[in-house]
């Protein structure tokens, strides 16, 4: 099954890191994957939700190896492409409760149990990652980027 196909009728996705990464750095085992989703985004009514975990996540080896040029293609995609990706902050106390809700409910790690937590509160009804433990998680459905994994 295509990765298109898992998304139709899918309003709201939010975006995790990976993929993000994928898409941006032309990742060769998840660049046609992580493609579909962002022509997806662009050419349709899906819209992307990150978060600013997202964000500080794909800046990490950006700033470490002093890549500014990546650095701005991370913060402009996520941030300033307002068509097709929503950039929700992390500005509520309810947010901050159901990520230790669900940190605690499926043990995992902090970041993404925000990550969880921001796509709830967004209403998105499909959380895209490449992080299988995030199967655990039932209150959404959970796509992981690797099941849709196509060679070019």
């Amino acid at each position: 099954m295509k990765i298109t196909d898992s998304l139709e009728g899918v309003t709201r996705l939010f975006l995790d890191t990976a993929p993000v990464i994928y898409f941006v750095e032309q990742h060769p085992q998840y660049f046609a994957a992580a493609r579909e989703v962002f022509e997806l985004l662009e050419n349709s009514l899906l819209m992307g939700v990150a978060s600013p975990i997202t964000l500080a996540e794909c800046l990490v080896r950006p700033y470490s190896l002093g890549q500014t040029q990546l650095q701005q293609d991370f913060i402009e995609l996520i941030t300033e492409n307002n068509n097709n990706i929503e950039f929700v902050l992390i500005d509520k106390q309810n947010v901050i409760l159901e990520a230790a809700q669900i940190r605690a409910r499926y043990n995992i790690q902090l970041p993404d149990a925000f990550q969880i937590a921001v796509a709830l509160a967004a209403r998105c009804e499909v959380f895209l990652t490449n992080d299988a433990i995030l199967k655990r998680v039932t209150e959404m459905r959970v796509l992981v980027l690797e099941d849709f994994k196509t060679t070019e």
